[in-house]
């Protein structure tokens, strides 16, 4: 639930009802919408189902203290400032308070003017933290193939900048054409590695007969048609990055294997008595669920927790659709530039339609799509007519059978928080899931 009118809303704790009163009449005086809890316990209730910018706490109250208050809204609201009233000042509590989280410590008996003047430093801060972190930071956004300027998106680069400065184990997920090798590379080329070689493998490509051999190598008379010894994929990638696409299609056996080159950091070749050691950064992906093999006894545990060391959902693009118009314009340049023609420019209508359809095929469809465009056709405007007829079909409806269970879904959501008025608690309520699956289905589909 957000405030009206878009006051700041301010939530004042404290075990006596007369400070309370006196506090809620001269901050609702002053513009801001007030809400008030006897105790901590209250305060928590009514955080978790409302927007709030400041918290003003008492230090000392009954069962659970300002101090743990204030620890716990710092810990699980990011975005709501902490300041502290007490009737108790020391310079112990202040250090404690300020420690904790407290961005103002106000020691009673004040003055309006004084109360007054502490929450707007502090809501100050909060504002400029929030447009500073309102502000896209510098990132890959437009390198190694990726574009995107949607929340969705911008979470994704963010994850690549903190993937980038390590050397972990990363697992990224997503839909199949969502852009994961993508992801890998502005890994890689971001890192310290990226002198070193970046090796891709299709683990669902090459045949389970021959991947042992493929990802590590092989000496001489190892099997029939081994006439010389040859480096695997692990060794061509010493010193880089190895990216393991569709880890899930591998089996047991060589998960196994793969466990042991994660622990040892080596490999044994086929048809070799001794490991060798290798520097190699593994990167995997994967469109599956790998939580559901390991259930189905298909996929390791072990394996599960090595690999996923820092995760990476890439989103699909049905949930970044501001995206489209960005990456619509990236291919037809690059098509357009390969056969020598002038970059067509599509219409609203076109765009809209381009924009309303699911793409379940992701970016690596509307890429398809793009260059059938510009190749077949001789026109400067694209219209709705120039585009696929799936496409076509898919601009005009808005209701009916022929939706996908993820637009149904996606707009029942979004129905329900506007009828909610945002109030995520009550949305889970009604949709008879719990906060956690709501938060995350909101993430998927780009309602926040």
């Amino acid at each position: 639930m957000k405030p009206p009118d878009g006051k700041k809303a301010i939530l004042v704790v404290d075990d006596t009802p007369s400070t309370l009163e006196v506090l809620q009449r001269s901050l609702t005086a002053e513009g801001y919408t007030t809400y008030t809890a006897l105790n901590a316990v209250d305060a928590l209730n009514l955080l978790d189902g409302t927007s709030v910018d400041l918290v003003i706490t008492d230090l000392k109250m009954p069962k659970i203290s300002g101090i743990d208050l204030i620890r716990h809204v710092r810990e699980n609201h990011k975005n709501t400032a902490v300041m502290m009233i007490t009737g108790y000042a020391t310079v112990e509590s202040a250090v404690e308070a300020v420690k904790s989280g407290a961005e103002e410590y106000v020691p009673k008996p004040f003055t309006d003017n004084e109360l007054l003047a502490a929450v707007r430093r502090v809501l100050d801060k909060l504002q400029h933290r929030r447009e500073a972190a309102a502000k896209p930071a510098p990132g890959p956004e437009f390198a190694y193939g990726l574009i995107g300027e949607s929340p969705a998106m911008q979470k994704v680069f963010a994850a690549i900048r903190k993937a980038s400065s390590t050397s972990a184990t990363v697992l990224i997920t997503g839909e199949s054409g969502s852009g994961k090798e993508l992801v890998a590379r502005a890994i890689h080329y971001s890192s310290a590695r990226a002198s070193a070689p970046f090796v891709p493998v299709n683990c669902g490509g090459i045949p389970e007969s021959l991947l042992e051999s493929e990802l590590f190598g092989y000496v001489k008379g190892a099997f029939t048609d081994a006439r010389e010894s040859r480096a695997g994929f692990f060794q061509t990638a010493d010193g880089g990055t190895i990216f393991l696409d569709e880890i899930g299609e591998t089996s047991i056996a060589m998960q196994v294997k793969l466990l042991r080159v994660l622990q040892d950091k080596e490999v044994r070749m086929v048809g070799d008595s001794r490991a060798r050691k290798v520097d190699v950064r593994i990167i995997a992906a994967t469109n599956k669920d790998l939580q559901s093999l390991i259930q189905s006894r298909v996929f390791r545990e072990e394996l599960y927790y090595r690999i996923n060391v820092v995760t990476i959902e890439v989103p699909p693009l049905r949930a970044r659709g501001g995206d489209i118009p960005l990456l619509v314009r990236h291919f037809a340049e690059k098509f357009a530039a390969e056969l020598g023609k002038t970059v067509p420019r599509f219409s609203e209508r076109a765009m809209e339609a381009m924009q309303n359809y699911a793409w379940p095929g992701n970016a690596r469809e509307l890429e398809n799509v793009i260059q059938r465009i510009v190749v077949m056709s001789d026109e400067q405007i694209i219209e709705v007519p120039d585009l696929p007829s799936f496409a076509r079909f898919s601009a005009l409806r808005t209701t009916g059978v022929n939706r996908t269970l993820a637009e149904v879904e996606a707009d029942h959501i979004r129905n329900v928080l506007a009828n909610a008025g945002g109030n995520k608690t009550r949305a889970a309520e009604i949709l008879g899931i719990d906060r956690k699956t709501l938060r995350k289905k909101i993430a998927q589909y780009g309602l926040d």
